[in-house]
């Protein structure tokens, strides 16, 4: 009996271990949310960083971390009636050109709902301090046709002219590829 007993303590012991481990891991797989950084300074203002001319310079890489495009954009944003929409044209390293317009239209929480061409439904778009986070499913050509990727976009501004983007592309839940660029303000057109 006594056997019996320190065997099922034991097992308990294992299975509330099995659990913890378990719950562990899943929170360490969690990504940090937007409102971490809402003490951050300098604070990102939409209306004001993505309005007038842009530019973007980026790496992709694919899942093992390997680079294998870059490219730079022109991007220019504009405001009407509190409704933003930021116009980007990019040149591939092997001469791609490629254009999305996106629409961001403020939701009743004080957030923006973001949507694009090529972009399946609303896009979430949430910013707190310095932070701003983007969660939307991009149409991706790929072998011929065209499949869905999830996109995590995490910007951060690292000073009122400059914002770093990282994102990540995933596709059932597997990470497929990454991206990562730095979004620079014009001060003037000419610039």
């Amino acid at each position: 009996m006594v056997k019996v007993m320190a065997r099922t303590l034991i097992d308990k012991k294992w299975r509330v271990c099995f659990w913890l481990l378990a719950l562990g891991t899943l929170s360490a797989c969690s990504s940090p949310n937007v409102e971490l950084y809402a003490k951050n300074k300098p604070e990102f203002k939409l209306q004001q960083f993505f309005n007038g001319p842009l530019t973007a310079h980026g790496i992709v890489k694919n899942r093992s971390g390997e680079v294998i495009r870059y490219f730079n954009a022109d991007l220019v944003g504009s405001w009407k009636n509190g409704v933003g929409t930021l116009k980007e044209h990019f040149l591939f390293n092997d001469g791609e050109k490629q254009q999305r317009t996106w629409t961001l239209t403020p939701t009743k929480n004080g957030q923006y709902e973001s949507t694009a061409g090529d972009v399946v439904g609303k896009g979430s778009l949430n910013m707190a301090g310095n932070a701003l986070f983007m969660k939307y499913v991009l149409q991706v050509p790929y072998d011929g046709d065209v499949i869905n990727v999830n996109v995590d976009d995490r910007m951060y501004m690292v000073n009122p002219n400059v914002v770093i983007n990282e994102s990540v592309l995933s596709k059932f839940g597997f990470d497929v590829g990454y991206l990562t660029l730095v979004i620079e303000k014009r001060t003037s057109p000419e610039s």
